[in-house]
């Protein structure tokens, strides 16, 4: 009989809301996180606008300063997310086989020091173009000191193992936008096949930096609507030209249901199915008729054992770039079939923006939410329903 997977915690830091309880409030009220660019001086930039993690207390995670003044962003969105998810289920606690608890986490490359090693070659290159000698021996001072330790992927995971005494296996999932999803997925499995009987497991980004905008620029994926940032992310929308950038993270407790009954956790829901597969297409574009993503979905109803009538709200991937959104009706209408003309869907980034490889755990934690309210949240900005969405 296969172990099943239920949800007992929720942790998040995004645009809208650094908590669960704010986290509602913004999804039901319609509040929008996109303002103008603050992390940087974008003034000469094409793209002025993006998704930030704002007014948010870092002091909340419980590290010393001293542990936290190197750390990326999303190592500290990680830690946020983990420690309120940790607390909601009661982790922290004793009673816990701590070698039975595992983190997975989607987290992507941090990009801050990016910065500091342009200065530093810029101060220590010639006119000739060849970086001198002193790029060592002083441009390597503008460098956060623990840069090598911090660059890696995985470190967010790493800090979130140490602070909670995580004992049992600790992995990171790099895929592009899927990247937490996945993790969440494959975290799932691994409660099933009796590795661990609970997982930590979401992901944290920021790509909110000149090289991360300058990116996606040059692939026309942004929306240049810097004069009117709430109104820029248009899911499914006839005039929407792209998405924003966001950050942020979000972490879920997976637990065997019958170790969290036991304890007398609050169950926030089951994770029934689970499916994967790629368009194997193009790196930067979507199949045409969204093949992958379909076969995903299908794959994690078949997992769930469910048909697409059980089926009562789609959280949609919904960047608002003119491609993605006509791909994705395509694909949930290839994965659902007649069922699709009545499935609500939404897409949230309207309100949150595009937090990259921590997209589908902060989406997660917003269908958690949802079922909890008892609300659906809407797709802002979507006036005029573009053609073939």
């Amino acid at each position: 009989m296969r172990r099943r997977v239920v949800v007992t915690g929720i942790g998040c830091v995004t645009p809208i809301g650094t908590s669960p309880v704010e986290l509602t409030s913004g999804l039901t009220s319609g509040r929008i996180g996109v303002h103008r660019l603050t992390l940087f001086d974008a003034s000469r930039f094409p793209v002025q606008i993006a998704a930030e993690v704002r007014d948010w207390d870092v002091s909340a995670v419980g590290l010393y300063p001293r542990d936290w003044r190197h750390a990326h962003r999303q190592t500290l969105f990680a830690l946020g997310a983990g420690v309120q998810a940790a607390e909601f289920a009661g982790l922290r606690g004793d009673g816990f086989d701590r070698r039975r608890i595992g983190v997975y986490l989607g987290c992507g490359e941090p990009f801050e020091d990016f910065r500091a090693f342009i200065r530093a070659v810029h101060e220590c290159a010639p006119d000739s173009g060849s970086i001198k000698g002193e790029f060592l021996s002083h441009g390597l001072r503008l460098f956060n000191p623990d840069v090598e330790r911090e660059y890696e992927p995985d470190v967010p995971g790493l800090h979130l193992g140490e602070l909670l005494d995580i004992q049992g296996p600790i992995a990171n999932c790099v895929s592009a936008c899927v990247s937490s999803t996945q993790a969440i997925g494959e975290a799932a499995r691994m409660i099933r096949q009796d590795e661990v009987d609970v997982m930590l497991c979401g992901g944290a980004h920021s790509t909110i930096h000149p090289f991360g905008i300058t990116g996606f620029h040059r692939l026309s994926a942004l929306s240049t609507r810097n004069d009117d940032p709430v109104a820029a992310v248009r899911p499914f929308d006839a005039d929407r030209d792209g998405f924003v950038v966001g950050e942020g993270g979000a972490i879920v407790v997976l637990e065997e249901l019958e170790h969290a009954r036991r304890r007398g956790a609050e169950i926030l829901g089951e994770l029934t199915g689970y499916g994967a597969a790629q368009d194997a297409y193009r790196v930067t574009d979507a199949h045409p008729e969204g093949r992958g993503a379909a076969l995903a979905m299908q794959r994690a109803l078949a997992d769930a054992g469910l048909n697409p009538d059980d089926v009562d709200y789609i959280n949609a991937h919904g960047t608002g770039t003119p491609l993605n959104d006509i791909v994705e009706t395509r694909a949930i209408k290839r994965a659902f079939g007649a069922a699709a003309d009545r499935i609500p869907v939404s897409s949230t980034k309207s309100m949150l923006g595009h937090a990259t490889t921590a997209c589908g755990a902060i989406e997660l934690v917003v269908c958690l939410l949802s079922l909890r309210a008892g609300v659906i949240p809407p797709t802002l900005n979507h006036e005029r329903p573009g053609p073939g969405c």
